[in-house]
């Protein structure tokens, strides 16, 4: 195995000329949405057929430039659209790119984790218990090696694998003893180094049509919700066109100009934005979090995170660097700092706890603290007889749930017998040396005071054994103590500042892991968690009844010692007690736990395929602080997406009405179609750029958290937004009704009235950029986006104010100063009322 880890691969330029000529590692299901198949999307959108059908009813009555300018705006509509849903589509590929299942292979000589649609034929990939295999290939090498097929054969119990002797094909899943792996199977045990033999479509997962097929859109909470909302605005909406079409026929006795009105307030009404925003914020919200290391695996979590109110972290790599180092030894009775100096020799009575420490490993670990063995004695224990590179590894004894100890036996070339190394659990060791009740406590007590500064303790244990066969059980061997080695793993630098900004939200951070007590409790006082002196270890959970447990959840943050199983029993304590929970692991064990949870967070580092697969959300880097960035971003994405929605059901209230109450009261109609549209193209890149694009407010981390429950829609949000909607119609139609009874014409009045209507969608954009900061303090905040919007509103305005030919297709009169002075004072009023909530709302809550 070693050997052929240390091949080179496939070089670069082949891989990448097999990738351009074989494909992508990857099935058809999972393509990109094609551009044809967004614009045939576009054109079945109600938006897009109401233009297209007001543009024909002007071209039957004779109207050529009306319908042209209306045909004009389908394009332009369409096009806006086609940027949204493409900006949507990159930002979603570019998820699925990030987030599908990686794959570890050998390149150039060089180990590299690349995304499992680029491996290719001939490529070598690494394969560890958690895995899954990207591609069918060929075992070229393994050890101990099970595999889970079950997704390919519907067995459930994993297969045994053996190495491939090169002279047999690649054949089907099933059975033990194949030399082949497949694409989707999961390893369960062991390690292995495969040759891929035929990736995509041609792997047997292809073949026989099993592919992982596109997870069907989950439909959130959110989006049912939104789903309710546009079928009761839609019915209504028809009501009201049908009202309006038979009131201008009977009233006006123009049956074809009153399908027309009818069309006019079917656009002002209809709430195509609804599901477009939803869709926009949800994908756009979960590539900014990419861009903070942390990818969404499942977009509707995104709503969930603003309500997490227990946050529950592993320790080690999460909390702590995953780095460590040695930092004590203690043998034969007395322990010694080893310190940073590497030209500081180690004394001799340690220098065996190290050797068998380092035997008692892997030669080349991945494990942090089996890195830490090897670095002590590359620095410290370099040219003496303890490094033993020429050994042979004859067993191996794993660890197990039964005994936290894994052993090694080894074989010199120059000696007989065998030497068996072991470490793990002191407790572990202590059983495996049967050790007498004396020395038993008194390693004890050593445990427990390197565990109280704070050190992951580790015992050691060496046997020898006569040639012959070896017994099945590590208990089977004559084991004695060498001694006990403690382990630092540096906190985070970043992690203290993140415990206090979730107290600050209003989130619990719990520390969940299977180091001992008293290491647990002195990271816990480092970083700040509250209540350090109050722990649960696995064993405490175990005895503890359901309601027991729920009662001690409330007042203790550290479980210490758990097995990663127990990990679902605390996520299901936790909603007991009501709570949110997002829940961080990486075994394949803690899979059922990450699903449990309310938020999964899979690590990216140092997790399995299988937990990733699990988690809603994948944290790259094992960060803690990061974690708390996407709780942020989740409460923002949430905080904008209802000030997008307030805006959408504001806006629509005037614009219907005022296509509505003039057909009503026998006055000349203000908004034609070509109006909505113009003011379609103020309001989609409002709601679905403007807002997305908003910072989050400064105290969205001081606040708690919302409850899971509580509804977009709620009735503060309606009221408030029908409350802008009303005052912003009561005023346009204010100005309307006083510009005809000041006797002036027609077009001059509507340009009037439509100018206000735009200035007071603009205001409107303004305030609800947030409902508790006033307009004047929004304005420092930056938003790019805002100012695009408002600038190209005013200068379309403008032209349809004072260019001449553009002013008579949308059938208004220039303007003069004084009247561009009211409309925009009249505009500007119209949320005076919301602001002036925001200030009352404020000092209330101040004065309690």
């Amino acid at each position: 195995m070693k050997e052929i880890e240390q091949q080179a691969g496939l070089s670069g330029d082949l891989a990448r000329s097999r990738l351009a000529a074989e494909g992508f590692n990857e099935l058809p299901s999972s393509r990109r949405t094609s551009l044809l198949a967004l614009v045939s999307d576009v054109v079945r959108e109600p938006m897009f057929l109401l233009l297209l059908a007001c543009g024909t009813i002007y071209l039957l009555l004779g109207d050529v430039q009306e319908a042209l300018i209306l045909l004009g705006f389908v394009l332009l509509v369409t096009g806006i659209t086609l940027y949204q849903e493409r900006k949507t589509e990159n930002a979603l590929a570019a998820l699925r790119d990030l987030t599908s299942p990686r794959a570890l292979v050998i390149r150039e000589g060089q180990q590299q984790r690349i995304p499992g649609r680029d491996v290719v034929r001939g490529d070598l990939l690494l394969l560890a218990e958690g895995d899954r295999v990207a591609a069918d290939g060929a075992l070229v090498g393994c050890s101990n090696l099970f595999a889970d097929e079950s997704l390919l054969t519907g067995e459930s119990v994993p297969v045994r694998k053996s190495e491939w002797s090169g002279d047999s094909r690649i054949g089907t899943p099933g059975g033990d003893g194949q030399p082949f792996v497949f694409a989707g199977s999961l390893i369960t045990r062991g390690r292995g180094v495969a040759l891929v033999q035929r990736t995509g479509v041609h792997s047997e997962i292809g073949t026989i049509g099993k592919a992982l097929q596109t997870v069907a859109p989950e439909r959130s909470a959110l989006q049912r919700e939104t789903a309710w909302l546009v079928s009761r605005v839609a019915a209504i909406g028809v009501a009201l066109c049908l009202l309006v079409v038979v009131a201008y026929g009977l009233l006006r006795g123009d049956w074809l100009h009153g399908f027309l009105a009818g069309l006019t307030l079917a656009m002002a009404i209809m709430p195509n934005e609804f599901p477009a925003v939803l869709t926009v914020f949800l994908a756009l919200g979960a590539w900014r979090m990419s861009q903070q290391r942390v990818l969404t695996r499942r977009v509707p979590a995104l709503e969930t995170l603003g309500a997490a109110t227990v946050l529950c972290v592993d320790k080690t790599g999460t909390l702590t660097l995953n780095q460590m180092s040695v930092h004590k030894l203690y043998a034969g009775g007395s322990d010694y700092e080893v310190g940073n100096d590497p030209t500081r020799d180690l004394p001799e009575e340690v220098h065996a706890l190290v050797e068998f420490g380092i035997l008692a490993s892997q030669r080349d670990p991945f494990d942090p603290m089996e890195k830490a063995f090897h670095a002590l004695g590359g620095r410290r224990l370099a040219g003496t007889e303890h490094l033993h590179p020429n050994w042979m590894l004859v067993r191996q004894y794993p660890l197990s749930e039964q005994l936290l100890a894994l052993s090694h036996v080894w074989r010199s070339p120059e000696g007989d017998d065998y030497v068996i190394a072991a470490k793990g659990a002191p407790e572990a060791i202590a059983d495996l040396c049967h050790l007498s009740a004396e020395v038993n406590a008194a390693v004890q007590a050593q445990v427990e005071a390197m565990a109280a500064a704070g050190l992951r303790v580790l015992g050691v244990a060496r046997a020898n054994f006569r040639p012959g066969s070896l017994p099945q059980e590590q208990h089977d061997f004559e084991f004695e103590l060498v001694g006990l080695v403690g382990l630092a793993d540096p906190v985070r630098e970043q992690v203290p500042a993140a415990i206090r900004e979730c107290y600050a939200a209003g989130v619990r951070v719990a520390m969940i892991t299977g180091d001992h007590p008293n290491t647990a409790q002195s990271v816990a006082r480092q970083i700040g968690l509250r209540n350090p002196e109050r722990v649960l270890t696995g064993t405490d959970l175990a005895q503890l009844s359901d309601s027991d447990l729920g009662a001690h959840l409330s007042t203790t943050n550290i479980f210490a010692r758990v097995a990663p199983e127990q990990k679902l029993r605390l996520v299901q304590a936790l909603h007991a007690n009501g709570e949110v929970v997002a829940m961080t692991g990486d075994g394949v064990n803690d899979a059922p736990a990450l699903k449990a949870a309310d938020i999964g967070i899979a690590m990216g580092e140092r997790g399995t395929d299988v937990a990733r697969e699990a988690a809603a959300l994948v944290a790259l880097d094992d960060d803690f602080s990061s974690i708390v960035q996407a709780i942020r971003s989740g409460r923002r994405i949430f905080e904008n997406l209802k000030n997008a929605m307030a805006y959408i059901l504001a806006i629509h209230l005037p614009i219907a009405g005022m296509s509505l109450v003039p057909v009503l009261l026998r006055l000349p109609l203000v908004l034609l179609p070509v109006h909505i549209a113009f003011l379609h193209l103020i309001i989609e890149p409002a709601c679905s750029v403007v807002f997305e694009a908003e910072p989050e407010a400064r105290d969205i981390m001081q606040r708690p958290p919302r409850h899971p429950r509580a509804a977009l829609f709620g009735m503060r949000l309606v009221g408030l937004s029908l409350l802008q909607g009303a005052s912003v119609l009561l005023i346009v139609l204010a100005v309307f009704l006083i510009s005809l009874y000041r006797g002036q014409a027609e077009d001059d009045a509507r340009a009037l009235t439509f100018t206000t209507l735009i200035v007071a969608n603009l205001a409107l954009i303004l305030s609800n950029r947030s409902w508790e900061r006033t307009v004047l303090e929004t304005l420092r905040a930056p938003n790019r986006a805002l100012w695009w919007v408002i600038g190209s509103s005013l200068g379309l305005l403008a032209a349809v104010l004072y260019v001449p030919a553009v002013c008579r297709l949308f059938r208004m009169q220039q303007q003069h100063p004084v009247d561009m002075l009211i409309a925009l004072i009249a505009g500007l009023s119209t949320i005076a009322c919301f602001e002036m909530i925001k200030i009352l709302t404020r000092r209330n809550a101040s004065a309690t």
